[in-house]
């Protein structure tokens, strides 16, 4: 019997790997920054499915890559489901205060466009 979680495996970088200027990528798109606040709101993994973005399927396909690819979240399959779940911690030590930063900052601009 062929285990799916090792067969459908994704690529992830390490720690190492992980580029300032990628995540700052990843995090300057508003679809991108809604998937991270949305991970950063719950303690537990969330479904792909859960998300309902204002773009087509291959478009939210192609937003969770660039943050997985950036090393902002990491996806792994639970069946056939995918799930995300932010990289906070290995985030906070490459890059200590930033992702809060982000937050915080996107929550407030949140707050003063809804006047």
């Amino acid at each position: 019997m062929t285990d799916t979680a090792t067969t459908r495996a994704l690529a992830h970088p390490g720690p190492a790997e992980i580029h300032l200027e990628a995540v700052l990528h990843a995090l300057s798109d508003p679809v991108r920054l809604s998937i991270v606040r949305d991970l950063a709101d719950t303690p537990r993994e969330l479904a792909c499915s859960y998300f309902v973005l204002p773009v087509t399927k291959s478009t939210t396909t192609h937003h969770f890559r660039v943050l997985r690819e950036a090393g902002v979240i990491r996806q792994t399959y639970r069946g056939t489901a995918k799930m995300n779940e932010l990289r906070r911690a290995e985030l906070e030590d490459l890059f200590p205060g930033l992702l809060d930063s982000v937050l915080i900052a996107a929550a407030a601009e949140t707050a003063r466009q809804a006047g």
